[in-house]
């Protein structure tokens, strides 16, 4: 495979949006999208989110997260079926981003929106959370372990200086270790230069 067929990039936003507030016949819907790596970090910001709005009517929601497998979800928090979670989560795919949490608070007005209306008011409150975030490139990168004698650190220096290969962690004593992470499509070539060097062994890491 060509390295530059090789997609390694993908989107995501960089911090917490700020609050938004889309009002449909008295109903207010507060949308909001998290940057997340974890299903625990959701728990964790639905939890916050719950304090913050007690006094509301549903907390609905979608995340995806991974880049080269993707797992998602959405909830519609006692909505009809499909009519929250699943608009929040068609704004995510059209937005294009990974590694994200959109929830919509509803607070209920005393008029019933029909599904129609909450596909549409939902639908909405997200767009307007993503387009509130800002939304940032990222690298698929690919993390190895190179392990090596303390008399062959030169030569593993020289080479991720000159590769401007991330360090992630470093061990270093007699026996070195070092972590390191580059993007995908240079990981071959990487991954060659430091398995031909003698006396120093690679391996992969597995990457959540």
């Amino acid at each position: 495979m060509n390295e530059n067929d090789i997609n390694d990039i993908y989107k995501t936003i960089n911090s917490a949006s700020e609050e938004v507030l889309y009002k449909e016949k008295n109903s207010k819907f507060f949308g909001y999208a998290f940057p997340v790596s974890t299903e625990d970090e959701v728990k964790e910001i639905i939890a916050q989110l719950k304090k913050e709005h007690h006094s509301a009517r549903h907390w609905c929601y979608a995340f995806q997260l991974g880049t080269e497998t993707i797992s998602y979800r959405a909830n519609d928090d006692g909505e009809p079926n499909n009519s929250a979670g699943m608009p929040i989560y068609g704004q995510i795919q059209s937005f294009n981003v990974t590694n994200v949490l959109v929830v919509v608070v509803r607070y209920f007005g005393g008029v019933k929106l029909g599904v129609g209306g909450l596909i549409s008011a939902y639908r909405t409150a997200a767009q307007m959370a993503l387009e509130n975030a800002v939304i940032v490139e990222k690298t698929i990168n690919k993390h190895f372990t190179i392990r090596f004698d303390y008399q062959n650190m030169n030569k593993v220096m020289r080479v991720i200086k000159e590769k401007n290969i991330d360090i992630v962690s470093q061990k270093m004593e007699m026996n070195c270790e070092i972590e390191i992470a580059t993007r995908k499509k240079n990981v071959e070539e990487i991954y060659n230069i430091f398995e031909s060097l003698y006396g120093v062994t690679i391996t992969e890491k597995e990457t959540l």
